[in-house]
């Protein structure tokens, strides 16, 4: 059966009763970064089980601080240091992985990836350090968990940070907690079509009480914006390190705060739908499934297949009214990349051959129903 209209890849998720609160900040007096900030951060971290937790404009930027501290991790003296520091990363991933390296000034050196499950290879990781590296930053592709022990256990033999970039990975689980409880930085994504939104927004979680503090200055310009009796608002503090304009706001704030109450539901759906192409898929030999990490629960926020002739397929899926894509290309064929280009033979048979399907909260029985068998209609 034809759907009557294409069945989109992502969609965004607004709770319904959104309204009155978003109104009720929009007129409150304060739009800017105040008590809903608060609020929604308390609730985050809570849930993730993680007290040094900061919200920032979006992912990027939460990225951009890990990078920052990672490579800088004294003060504002090193920035003007004309140094070689290297951050190894995947090419596997939105190329908001990758830009914040090199405009914090570091070179990138690639690791190449599993070839299935798209994720950094930590053999490969290993085998790349030298005494210039900083930072190894690994990508939870789809929201399924890298070997997140492995990888911290090379990092702590060469004291060096890691950093997860989980813009997919809200709702993923390792070792029976959440994601933001393993490595020195792990970022999350809430843009506009990941499975919470607050319309723009992101999250930066780390280890220590330390570093806590210095993002939350960071975030804003590097001023201390808690109230202080006996001053003139900001105007008598000293400023030690120059930061950047990345905090959230209020009303960003309460949208997420109300939708992050639906999240077990949301993320109960995508498991629920990728559950079933599992099984559907499971004995037919030209479709490879992802496994999920054996220590891990994957957010599902992307359900990825490998399948021969992919281009043919992405066009027959869009023809049948079934939205697919790639979502991600290598980052290395960039020309903003291109002096750190290398070899990578896993990460070229994960691009020739990977395609994601719809998974999300909204993709009914029907629907997946539909979409399962006209993969297997074309692939075969």
């Amino acid at each position: 059966m034809k759907m009557q209209e294409k069945i989109p890849l992502f969609k965004v998720y607004m709770a319904e009763e959104i309204d009155k609160p978003l109104l009720d900040v929009i007129h409150s007096g304060w739009i800017g970064e105040g008590p809903k900030v608060v609020e929604f951060e308390n609730n985050l971290k809570e849930y993730f089980g993680n007290p040094y937790l900061s919200t920032v404009n979006n992912g990027t930027s939460a990225l951009h601080l890990a990078y920052h501290m990672s490579l800088h991790p004294n003060d504002a003296k090193s920035y003007y240091n004309n140094n070689q520091d290297e951050i190894i990363s995947t090419a596997i991933t939105c190329t908001a992985t990758n830009t914040p390296i090199i405009t914090n000034g570091a070179k990138i050196v690639w690791a190449d990836v599993d070839p299935i499950t798209g994720n950094i290879d930590p053999a490969d990781i290993e085998r790349k350090i030298t005494k210039n590296t900083k930072a190894i930053a690994m990508v939870h592709w789809g929201g399924n968990p890298c070997l997140i022990n492995e990888i911290n256990e090379i990092a702590q033999k060469y004291n060096i940070k890691t950093i997860e970039d989980a813009a997919h990975g809200i709702g993923m689980e390792y070792g029976g907690k959440k994601v933001g409880n393993f490595s020195d930085y792990t970022a999350i994504s809430l843009q506009a079509i990941k499975s919470i939104t607050s319309v723009d927004g992101g999250i930066l979680m780390m280890k220590n009480e330390t570093d806590y503090n210095r993002a939350c200055l960071l975030r804003w310009y590097g001023i201390d914006r808690t109230h202080k009796e006996g001053i003139d608002l900001r105007c008598e503090l000293d400023v030690e390190e120059a930061g950047y304009k990345f905090h959230m706001n209020d009303v960003m704030a309460t949208i997420g705060n109300v939708n992050f109450q639906h999240i077990d539901e949301i993320i109960g759906k995508y498991r629920e739908n990728a559950a079933f192409y599992n099984e559907v898929f499971k004995d037919n030999d030209k479709i490879i499934t992802v496994p999920e990490n054996p220590l891990g629960k994957s957010s599902y926020w992307l359900y990825t297949i490998h399948v021969p002739n992919r281009d043919h397929v992405m066009q027959k899926l869009n023809e049948a009214g079934i939205m697919s894509s790639k979502v991600h290309a290598r980052n290395d064929i960039h020309s903003m990349f291109k002096e750190f280009k290398t070899d990578l033979p896993n990460t070229e048979k994960f691009n020739t051959t990977h395609l994601c399907i719809p998974v999300g909260w909204w993709v009914t029985k029907e629907q997946r129903e539909y979409i399962a068998e006209k993969v297997i209609e074309i692939v075969n």
